[in-house]
């Protein structure tokens, strides 16, 4: 295929104003520049690290596939997404766009996040991108979680 090319074992760094936001690893990379928009494809999966101004890691995400929109500075991610933060909460949702320059994650697909105490499933979220603050679109239902033990009878 002309004006493609292709990498293994990828790590690339966003920063902005010399502070490093976040960290992409991929297995393998093809850069297709033969189509408008231009962009780059991660079909063996993708996770990315994003820090804080200390370079502590404050969230985490994974998926299975990732494509990166070089012009917007959008990331579609799709199958298995998986969005963890320090605050121990996780999403989970098939597809989520992670933009690099609103530094905000969002999707109008199922969601389902679990905090300490909660289960929350909704359709749609917007998020900053460390997954620090969110908000579910549609809220769907919510499960208690208890972190008592019940005693063994």
């Amino acid at each position: 295929m002309l004006n493609t090319e292709r990498a293994e074992e990828v790590t690339i760094l966003y920063s902005k104003d010399g502070h490093t936001t976040a960290k992409l690893y991929t297995k393998k990379f093809i850069h297709i520049e033969n189509t408008d928009p231009t962009y780059i494809e991660m079909k063996e999966g993708i996770k990315v690290e994003f820090f804080d101004d200390s370079l502590f890691v404050k969230s985490t995400l994974t998926a299975k596939y990732g494509k990166y929109f070089e012009n917007s500075g959008n990331v579609l991610v799709r199958d298995s997404v998986v969005v963890s933060n320090n605050k121990k909460e996780t999403l989970h949702t098939e597809e989520l766009v992670w933009s690099e320059k609103l530094k905000k994650m969002y999707t109008d697909k199922f969601v389902k996040i679990t905090t300490p105490t909660q289960v929350i499933f909704g359709d749609g979220l917007e998020s900053n991108q460390t997954f620090s603050v969110y908000k579910i679109t549609n809220v769907k239902g919510m499960i208690g979680i208890s972190n008592k033990a019940l005693p063994i009878q």
